[in-house]
């Protein structure tokens, strides 16, 4: 191992992907850090926060083996954006809402269909017109079916099924959603009236920011075996849905924040910076945030159910088909920022640990049991939404990944620009020319955010892809490029 070329102290290069970040680089790291990225992704990643947000991950208690960070990587609110950390109870492990981030349970699900995208073009502008007035986008903007009191518990509690019980979601959905769209442990009563104001005409919204509907065609495919399995084939025309949990996640976040800045005075928590405000895992403060999250977590899954009945419905109305017809079926849906209780092996041992993703994806195996039956032979689908400008993509889960990193993978390109930077330096006239030379229709609520997500914002995707496949951890199953974007 040599020291990196940036000088950057502790810091070695493992493998060709791989980035060690040695205890000695802050005082206090319990595991060293390591970092799944390529060397023009490491010197990105540099010019922030970055790493140090990595260290000072490492510094929490009861963390397992190491401070994970994906090739996305970028600074963000406590932990990393990127992150990966796992916690083991019996080692005074904890859980800090910085793990997890605002958008609990922002996440991406992917439609497939039957429709060929270039035989359907003359479509594609109706589609997304039609989409655009018929899902809620923008900050603040609401839903068209309220939830509040008893209805609101029952989707907090139960999250998608709820939705399924509503009529407006198939029944099989929900087997294709990471915990059933669902997770255990979600208590409505954790979760402040305010949240639940603020949620209660949320649901079924698109939202602002990174939030966004597309419309894609599968542009390559290079696993047949995998596409086969995930009901993929090139040139066909697919939806991506990229959204959280909104105004009440937002809120549920921020007001446990204040219970844990308390919490961790209170259990004698040293913390590098008050952003990882914890409480012990074993204690009333993180049974209680763990319950909430999983309420909002919910709330996510059952928002983008709603989406999905919306495009559903869109898409009967413009092609006067079924939607059924239209073999409009969910490929998966991932959560991006989530902490879950999972069984990973810890020195040889199958260990219970919380394991927390802030902008990572879930990737389980061939074989785990919580994959559905069509997908045990092949793995999990990991999703990877790109810029609007350039791809995103299907990846396949590998053993690898329970190996190293808790079943994990990235979850999208990644900021190479703040949203500031992106205002000050990206013209709109200038953005809307170059989607409209690349031949993809624009959508949005708001100029301002279309700037701020503009491509050149983001990192290449297919780097961020590259390491994943090149490390073994998630490989390569189908690219998808955009045809007509919605943003908030």
């Amino acid at each position: 191992m040599t020291k990196w070329e940036l000088g950057i102290p502790h810091l070695t290069k493992e493998d060709e992907n791989l980035y060690r970040l040695g205890r000695e680089y802050l005082p206090g790291m319990r595991v060293p850090g390591l970092l799944y990225v390529s060397e023009k992704l490491m010197k990105q990643a540099s010019k922030d926060n970055a790493l140090s947000q990595v260290a000072n991950v490492a510094t929490l208690p009861g963390i397992v083996n190491a401070s994970l960070a994906m090739p996305d990587i970028h600074w963000g609110y406590g932990f990393v954006i990127g992150g990966v950390a796992a916690f083991d109870p019996r080692r005074k492990g904890i859980v800090s809402p910085g793990g997890v981030g605002y958008d609990i349970n922002c996440g991406v699900r992917l439609l497939s269909t039957h429709l060929d995208a270039d035989e359907n073009k003359k479509y594609i502008e109706p589609l997304v017109d039609t989409i655009f007035n018929t899902v809620p986008v923008g900050v603040g903007k609401g839903g068209r079916i309220p939830f509040k009191g008893k209805k609101m518990e029952r989707l907090l509690r139960d999250g998608a099924e709820a939705i399924v019980d509503e009529g407006l979601s198939w029944p099989e959905d929900l087997t294709y959603l990471e915990e059933g769209g669902a997770m255990d442990g979600a208590d409505p009563s954790q979760v402040t009236q305010r949240a639940m104001e603020r949620g209660k005409m949320q649901c079924g919204s698109l939202g602002a920011g990174n939030h966004f509907l597309e419309l894609q065609r599968v542009d390559e495919i290079f696993d047949q075996e995998a596409a086969n399995a995930y009901g993929l084939s090139r040139g066909m025309l697919t939806v991506m849905i990229h959204t959280g949990s909104r105004g009440l996640g937002h809120q549920t976040c921020d007001d446990q924040l204040k219970v844990m800045r308390d919490a961790a005075r209170k259990y004698e928590i040293s913390l590098p910076d008050r952003q990882l405000a914890c409480a012990p895992l074993d204690s009333r403060e993180g049974r209680d945030y763990v319950s909430a999250m999983a309420c909002a977590a919910n709330f996510a899954w059952a928002n983008r159910s709603i989406l999905v009945h919306l495009v559903r419905n869109s898409f009967e109305k413009v092609l006067g088909q079924s939607a059924e017809a239209l073999g409009l079926h969910i490929v998966y849906d991932v959560a991006h920022n989530i902490a879950k209780w999972e069984v990973h092996e810890v020195d040889g041992k199958r260990t219970r640990l919380l394991v927390h993703r802030k902008g990572a994806t879930r990737a389980f195996p061939a074989g785990h049991k919580d994959l559905p039956d069509r997908y045990m032979n092949v793995g999990q689908p990991v999703l990877i939404p790109g810029d609007m400008g350039s791809a995103s993509w299907v990846l396949r889960a590998q053993p690898k990944a329970m190996e190293e990193t808790f079943g994990s993978a990235c979850h999208g390109a990644g900021r190479a620009m703040g949203r500031r930077e992106a205002k000050r330096k990206i013209d709109i006239s200038d953005l809307i020319k170059q989607m409209d030379r690349r031949g993809i229709i624009v959508r949005a609520g708001s100029k301002k955010g279309l700037v701020e997500e503009a491509p050149e914002a983001y990192k290449d995707v297919d780097a961020v892809v590259d390491v994943m496949h090149e490390t073994g951890i998630s490989t390569r199953v189908a690219r998808m490029k955009p045809l007509a974007v919605i943003k908030g």
